[in-house]
Formats: C-alpha cells, structure tokens, sequence
C-alpha cells in the first residue's frame, strides 16, 4: 500500500501501472461505506483487461486513511469533488484522468466531471445518485436496522478497524439527515463535456432507474448499461459484464 498527503490527510492508495503504452490512467472511487480493500481483486482485474494504468484509493476517513480533521457535512461530496480530488491528482501528476465512481463515488466523479469539464477524458459511474429518492432512504434505514441486529459492524472492521462507527454513522447520519433530503446534483450534468459511461443494477435496493436516465437526458451521448439480476454493486453482482463495459469504454480514449 502506498500513501500521499491530500488536503494535510495522508491517505492511502494501490497503483497498478500500465501494461501499454498511451492508455488513460482510471482513477477508482469508492461507495459511501468503502475503501481501497472493498474493491477487493476488481482494480486488479480492470488493470490486466483494459491494459490502463489504474488506481484505487481511500477517501479521508476510510480504511487506512487518516480522517478530516472536521465532522460531516451535507456538502461532503462536494468536497471530495472540489477540493480533494483535484489535490489527489495533482499530487500523483494526472493531468487527464478517466474516473470511475461507484455509488457515491459516482456523484463525486459527475460533481468533478461538472466542475472541471477540461479535466477528465471520460467518466464512468455506476450506480451513481444525482438526487435523494425514498427508496434511498429506505434502504439506509434497512441498513441501519442491519447495523443494530447483525454482525455488519464486524464486517466493516475488517476494513475501517477502530474507525468504523464513524464510518457508518457519517455516512447513515448524513444522508438520513433532514437537511439532506433537497441534496441534488443535477445542475452539474448539463456542464459535463466528456463521454459518459452510466451503469446500474436493476435491482438496486438504493434507487430507481431514474437516477441513470436523468444523466442520459442531461448529458447527450451518455451511454447506459441496466443490469438483470444486478444489486447497488454492478462491479460485484455481475463482475464480467462490468469489466467487459469499463474495457470497452477505456478503449476509446
């Protein structure tokens, strides 16, 4: 595992290098709840596939990394989006990178993708949210009954160790949160100029369809992929196609 300083947070992160030459570098980020060691052996796998030069990192707070020094805020993607994200790739000198965000790592990479449109090659998110849906909430609240009733903390600790209450809660928290509730992000979409790879499971237990189809009316060319028999974790429930979709993408650039 290797480390770098972002915002005064060392944080920590996996490089895998290229295996040809010319290719964009895809730069991975994580759900709500993960981190460099949840992507588990899919960084891996998309480096050998698509021949790119991938890399997988922890945001502020998670797994390995070291915390923001201030408590959550409803604006923390906005956050990662545009203040710490342009430091991370500044640091490892990425000038023009191709993201890929899942959940919200994927409002994170649309957020960047909106703010800085000179910036990224291309954008690929799966499962990403641009709004707050009830079936959202639903979902969180079923994840905070499973947090009370069944070994998920102990899960979780593999990954976030002494860190993983307030990973949890952060996340559960915030989006729980009243003043959460109007989060949106679709003034961002319209500002995107890169092509637009959106991928989500058809049964994603936190959000309809409509989270994919406004990206689609939002940004011309965007490409969609509605997965069957496909969870909130496209790259975990239907692993090949995911990866085929990513290579595929990755190519054109």
């Amino acid at each position: 595992m290797r480390h770098v300083t972002v915002a005064g947070c060392r944080l920590e992160y996996r490089d895998f290098p290229a295996l040809a030459e010319g290719r964009p570098t895809l730069l991975l980020l994580h759900e709500g709840l993960g981190c460099v060691a949840m992507w588990r052996h899919f960084p891996e796998q998309l480096a050998a596939a698509s021949g790119c030069r991938v890399i997988v990192w922890s945001r502020a707070g998670y797994g390995g990394s070291q915390p923001w020094p201030e408590a959550r805020q409803t604006d923390y993607m906005h956050r990662e989006a545009q203040l710490a994200l342009p430091e991370l790739l500044a640091a490892l000198h990425i000038e023009r990178p191709l993201l890929i965000g899942h959940s919200d790592g994927g409002s994170i990479a649309l957020i960047f993708a909106g703010s800085f449109p000179e910036v990224p090659v291309g954008i690929a998110v799966l499962a990403p949210h641009e709004f707050v849906e009830e079936v959202t909430l639903a979902g969180i609240r079923e994840a905070r009954a499973a947090w009370q009733t069944t070994d998920l903390p102990k899960k979780l600790a593999r990954y976030h160790h002494e860190r993983t209450q307030q990973v949890f809660a952060d996340w559960n928290d915030t989006w729980l949160s009243p003043a959460f509730r109007d989060w949106n992000i679709e003034e961002y979409l319209p500002r995107i100029t890169c092509p637009v790879l959106a991928i989500q499971g058809e049964d994603d237990e936190y959000a309809t369809m409509r989270q994919l189809e406004v990206i689609a009316e939002r940004v011309p060319g965007t490409q969609l992929l509605k997965l069957p028999a496909c969870g909130h974790t496209p790259q975990r429930d239907q692993e090949a196609a995911v990866l085929a979709a990513l290579t595929t993408f990755a190519s054109r650039f």
